[in-house]
């Protein structure tokens, strides 16, 4: 199928061939009929990709201190590829689409319903179904897909709670200014519009607003007030993209008493307090369309508010953007520009970056006549970097399943280093299975996992997705005989543990597979290096491990302990595998402790400290922290042994004190080991006869940080 997206380290636009996405119950594929070109975000996003570094770090400069901050501690090469990687991820491009409903899920649709959504644009989209409403029978595609930019507005218009009567500026008359200016005339309020656009202006004054043209009037207020009969303004919704500040201080000199700003654009935000203190002004940021935006228990898993605690959720004001269409208080016609087929996006966003004066630009899709043989779920992939070894049949044959962050920036890079067949490349949504298989010489994307397992020609499989579906990915890659490779953590629980090890166990000595965890850091050369050292010493070690994690917000996906397992589970394992891995000797005891109750830090393994014994009487702690700062390194390892100290320092440098024969290593740039340990799981595979990690010490880790996670869940 085609797909749109937005190359951010350049500002190319492409129309590229994806997979099918696939869909879990919660969610609604749909086939498209019309999309909507969003002027004002996507418009930003594509000025955003155009320009250099420089013009980027200065749109964004929060992000140019974290960049500095990882300079600091991790080094400038590190850093670099770093950023390089984030800016050629592709970004997927869209946000108001409609067309015909193909599997709805549990949403209560029906196949073959009329739809609008969110969704991308692309010919078939999987969108959650609580940001799906049906159209109504006498709203056409067309007008349909200006809902979710009605919603935008008409969730501004809810925060200012305008009454019958009262007096509103719309500042800023764009697409957004241009529908609410409708749906407050649909309201019962007098709308005063400003723009310097005389197009527009004469627009506004059709649907019915009185306007202030900024090219004749250097002075607003005073203009919108006598327009007004000489009373303040009731309130100001800004629907404008500007740097500057003076729609907010306009803003608050034309209000009334106790008057409303609500922001929907993109403004300057220098505000002056007197501006607001004197009148107890009111300013408040419109979050999208609503209530359920951006959170994942009303989005990705589909529950809904109550309808007597939250009367306007984002569905909710999809489906009253739709009835305002149905009854024609809202005219969208006037607003198409000009439409585009789908296979000529790329000129559509030329108009975009050149045009100011577009208002709707519309893609078409054949949604009535597609080839069904470009909608699949499989797609081969015309790599622009070629895989000089996949001819070869004696190498190792890998499907990769996740095409994320890390994926696509750290692992991938380091398996295309080792004499491997690179054949299928599987995502959920198909956009970076795509772009990244075709980057790195894939020779097919998916969104089918089973591509992965029932594909006779591969015998490795390297998992890379969410930590929740690891345990199940394994077990079922056990089963089809097939070498695992899987990013930490193996499983999230003691049952998915005694799930892998059966699975394991029962396979014949002789054609049990090679089964790795993605426990990098044991490979690091540095890491090398202390494990050298420290195996001259024959008596107890002693480490302090620490982790300077960072902080991630409470409701991430990694604290949830369905998802992610929490943050001991899902990153930590890897200290208790390196401390495992250093003092060679088996784990008799783990005992772990969090920081005291706060309400400041609600999560109970974000701030803890984990104790290990050993066989051998070594004895080591892991501090992992997520309240410091981040110009502080990462990480830090301190080996304390034989009348000698080991200190590590963020992969990048070793120190010894008291080695006779050692005093320090230092890496040109971080090195975690990466490369190192996939080299390790296809050595092997290719060469056996061991595994690099034994099988017994994968499951002893895992068993014993579960162990630790759920001693902090009862504290």
């Amino acid at each position: 199928m085609k797909q749109v997206l937005q190359n951010l380290s350049n500002g190319d636009t492409q129309v590229i061939e994806a997979p099918l996405p696939s869909c879990g119950s919660s969610h609604v594929r749909i086939r498209s009929a019309a999309s909507l070109i969003s002027l004002g975000t996507e418009r930003m996003l594509v000025d955003f990709g155009r320009a250099n570094l420089l013009q980027k770090a200065r749109q964004q400069p929060e992000k140019v201190k974290m960049v500095l901050d990882k300079v600091s501690t991790d080094g400038i090469a590190t850093t670099y590829d770093a950023v390089k990687s984030k800016l050629d991820q592709p970004i997927p491009l869209g946000y108001c689409l409609s067309g015909i409903v193909e599997s709805p899920g549990n949403s209560g649709l029906k196949v073959g319903d009329r739809v609008t959504c969110n969704g991308n644009h692309a010919e078939v989209v999987c969108v959650p179904k609580n940001l799906v409403a049906k159209i109504p029978d006498n709203v056409t595609f067309e007008q349909a897909t200006f809902t979710p930019v009605i919603a935008i507005g008409l969730q501004g218009i809810r925060l200012a709670q305008p009454q019958i009567g009262d007096t509103v500026v719309v500042m800023g008359l764009g697409l957004i200014g241009l529908l609410t200016v409708q749906t407050l005339v649909a309201q019962g309020c007098t709308v005063i519009g400003t723009d310097y656009d005389s197009e527009k202006l004469a627009l506004a004054e059709s649907y019915g607003a009185k306007t202030i043209d900024l090219k004749s009037h250097s002075n607003p207020v005073s203009e919108a007030i006598s327009i007004n009969q000489g009373r303040l303004i009731d309130s100001v919704l800004i629907t404008a993209s500007t740097k500057s500040d003076d729609p907010v201080s306009h803003a608050a000199n034309m209000l009334r008493q106790r008057g409303k700003i609500i922001l929907v654009g993109v403004v300057g935000l220098k505000l002056n307090r007197s501006d607001l203190y004197e009148k107890e002004i009111t300013f408040q940021v419109s979050c999208s369309y609503g209530p359920g935006r951006y959170d994942p228990f009303y989005e990705e898993q589909g529950n809904d508010y109550p309808i007597g605690f939250v009367r306007w959720t984002e569905q909710r004001n999809f489906e009253a953007a739709l009835g305002l269409l149905e009854n024609g208080r809202i005219d969208v016609n006037n607003l198409i520009t000009e439409r585009y087929a789908i296979s000529d996006a790329a000129n559509a966003y030329e108009r975009v970056s050149n045009d100011k004066k577009s208002l709707g630009l519309l893609l078409e899709y054949p949604y009535e006549t597609s080839n069904e043989l470009t909608l699949a779920t499989k797609i081969p992939l015309k790599s622009t970097r070629a895989n000089p070894i996949n001819q070869l049949s004696k190498t190792p044959t890998c499907a990769v399943i996740g095409a994320g962050n890390y994926a696509s920036r750290v692992l991938i890079p380091a398996i295309k280093k080792n004499q491997v067949n690179l054949k299928t490349l599987i995502s959920h949504g198909g956009l970076t299975a795509a772009h990244n298989g075709t980057e790195h010489g894939f020779e097919y994307a998916s969104t089918k996992i089973e591509d992965a397992f029932d594909d006779p020609d591969i015998n490795t499989v390297i998992i890379a997705t969410r930590h929740d579906s690891h345990a199940s990915l394994v077990t079922k890659g056990l089963a089809t005989g097939k070498h695992i490779f899987v990013e930490k953590p193996l499983a999230l629980n003691k049952a998915e543990i005694d799930a892998i090890e059966k699975s394991y166990n029962e396979i014949e000595t002789e054609k049990k597979p090679v089964l790795m965890v993605g426990y990098n850091r044991r490979f690091s050369p540095l890491v090398v290096k202390m494990k050298e050292l420290i195996n001259t010493v024959t008596a107890p070690k002693c480490f302090i491990m620490t982790m300077n994690a960072g902080f991630i917000p409470a409701d991430s996906w990694v604290h949830s302990k369905e998802l992610g397992g929490g943050r001991i589970i899902g990153e930590a394992c890897h200290y208790i595998d390196l401390m495992r891995h250093l003092t060679g000797a088996e784990i008799v005891s783990i005992n772990a402790f969090c920081v005291g109750d706060n309400p400041s830090m609600p999560i109970r393994d974000d701030n803890a400290s984990i104790t290990i014994g050993f066989s051998d009487g070594s004895l080591g702690t892991i501090h992992y922290f997520a309240n410091g700062g981040k110009v502080f390194p990462k990480e830090r390892i301190e080996v304390f042994a034989g009348d000698s100290v080991l200190q590590l320092d963020n992969f990048r440098s070793l120190k010894g004190f008291g080695w006779p024969k050692f005093k320090s290593m230092k890496l040109v740039r971080q090195n975690k080991g990466q490369l190192d340990c996939t080299q390790a799981f296809f050595d092997s595979i290719t060469n056996g006869p061991h595994p690099p990690i034994p099988f017994d010490e994968i499951i002893e880790v895992g068993r014993a940080t579960i162990d630790a996670a759920e001693q902090l869940s009862r504290q």
